[in-house]
């Protein structure tokens, strides 16, 4: 699948941009809560892809499954639905993730020339009080992007709906991303729902105060149309599904277009890997490359 872009933006999509006082938040703090970037029926629509996904509607399918891929199916049930590579398999969900102004925006923020997609991630969490997949343990992203070579990637958490803490939203660890991080071993390489959660929460504690930072955790309020940004290095997490609704969004990874695979070696010797090692073709010298607009389609590039 290529995805072709014009990278134009109207006047009104220039006025939704961040400002310079914006930017610099985003630096100090390490996440940004957008304007409204979608109209409701650009959600509504969204909204309806998604439940035609989840009915087994699929534009194409990963050619191979790797190794760490998240893929709820029904016969999961019902906890927390994690699905990645929507934007690869479904092209009406595409057409509404892959808006050049969210790239405008992640540009900005991450004062890039070029942002391509890296991941998307379909999320469902069921409105199920007591369901533990549905708590989300305090992490930083760029741990499962140890094979990739830039600190400037970042995530937009995309709502479907009004969210807030009773929803269970994402919530952010203000300015971790400044703090220089202590404890990395090759678990930390693992994706959270392989780790044991109080190590997680140990591991939180530790960097704060090795950084002499308080943790102070702020829950996103985010309004249907808005879309928060973090930072790869910004700690976060999520709680319970209080409410008596699913909390709905998609986890839309960014890179800037520096980004390119690196070795990251393990202890054991062996290489960190990401889902896209097995599936995106190959760069001149035999790398896998994070270009590959099938898989990592460019959003935006000024």
């Amino acid at each position: 699948m290529t995805v072709t872009n014009e990278f134009i933006l109207s006047e009104r999509e220039r006025a939704l941009l961040p400002s310079d006082a914006d930017v610099a938040f985003f630096a100090q703090h390490g996440w940004y809560l957008s304007k409204k970037l979608f109209s409701d029926e650009e959600v509504d629509r969204l909204v309806s892809a998604t439940e035609r996904y989840y009915a087994g509607e699929r534009d194409r399918r990963l050619p191979v499954r790797p190794p760490r891929l998240a893929y709820w199916e029904p016969e999961h049930g019902n906890v927390q639905r994690h699905n990645d590579y929507v934007h690869y398999e479904s092209d009406a969900i595409a057409a509404a993730l892959l808006k050049p102004v969210i790239g405008a925006v992640a540009a900005r923020l991450a004062q890039a020339s070029e942002i391509r997609v890296f991941q998307s991630t379909l999320i469902y969490k069921p409105p199920v009080a007591g369901e533990p997949s549905n708590i989300v343990p305090w992490h930083f992203d760029k741990h499962y992007w140890a094979s990739s070579s830039s600190n400037r990637m970042l995530t937009a958490f995309i709502p479907f709906h009004d969210c807030d803490e009773e929803m269970g939203t994402i919530t952010m660890v203000d300015g971790s991303n400044t703090w220089t991080e202590i404890g990395f071993d090759d678990s930390t390489n693992l994706h959270f729902a392989q780790r044991d959660r109080d190590e997680l929460e140990d591991m939180l504690a530790a960097n704060a105060a090795h950084n002499g930072a308080e943790i102070n955790k702020i829950p996103m309020t985010i309004p249907k149309g808005h879309m928060s940004f973090h930072h790869c290095l910004t700690y976060h997490g999520s709680g319970a599904n209080r409410s008596d609704r699913p909390r709905r969004a998609v986890s839309l990874h960014l890179q800037d277009g520096d980004n390119t695979y690196r070795e990251f070696p393990l202890s054991d010797g062996s290489l960190a890997l990401y889902n896209h090692d097995v599936l995106v073709r190959r760069t001149p010298d035999g790398r896998p490359d994070y270009a590959d607009p099938d898989f990592c389609p460019t959003l935006w590039r000024s």
